[in-house]
């Protein structure tokens, strides 16, 4: 079984990991797309969480990783419980490539459907919530730093993301 990770599963899978790997979506971004209402946010004040928002000729780079032998139940369940909280994301098996190859993924993707959706918002405006929301995981300000952080180790370049990093800090001082 493998994961795709594109946000906070890259710094906290959260599950036992047997390998991993840089990988290639096609068809998709990574954005600041999706209300965050419980675990970056509050329902009066929400956060932005990353998600998988599709665009033709778009590409994401992350994480793929292989669930390590015998923990493949558990750990579906524990996604499921982790991603599928509001249900504004979309369970999904998708293709990527990357040194291994080709592999088949599982991802959660935004449902551009729902209410939590939020796609277009100008980075200044992502900036402004994402310095001051927080939820019962912490600031949401840690979640953009610590991505946009292990990117960086990766060497996955991310200018959106570089740059609310460096906003964020500049409005959270």
């Amino acid at each position: 079984m493998w994961v795709f990770g594109y946000g906070s599963l890259i710094w906290n899978p959260g599950f036992p990991v047997a390998r991993q790997c840089v990988a290639r979506l096609d068809g998709w971004h990574r954005s600041f797309c999706m209300r965050s209402i419980h675990y970056r946010g509050t329902v009066e004040d929400p956060g932005l969480v990353l998600a998988l928002d599709a665009q033709p000729g778009a590409s994401c780079l992350g994480l793929a990783f292989e669930v390590a032998a015998g923990a493949e139940d558990r750990t579906l369940a524990e996604l499921r419980e982790r991603e599928l909280i509001s249900s504004a994301y979309l369970e999904h098996t998708v293709q990527v490539d990357c040194a291994f190859g080709p592999l088949d993924c599982l991802t959660y993707v935004i449902d551009p459907g729902h209410a939590q959706y939020c796609g277009g918002l100008d980075l200044e405006t992502q900036a402004g919530i994402i310095a001051r929301a927080c939820g019962e995981r912490g600031p949401n300000r840690d979640y953009l730093w610590n991505t946009a952080a292990h990117l960086a180790d990766l060497g996955i370049a991310d200018p959106d993301l570089e740059w609310l990093a460096a906003r964020v800090r500049t409005l959270s001082t």
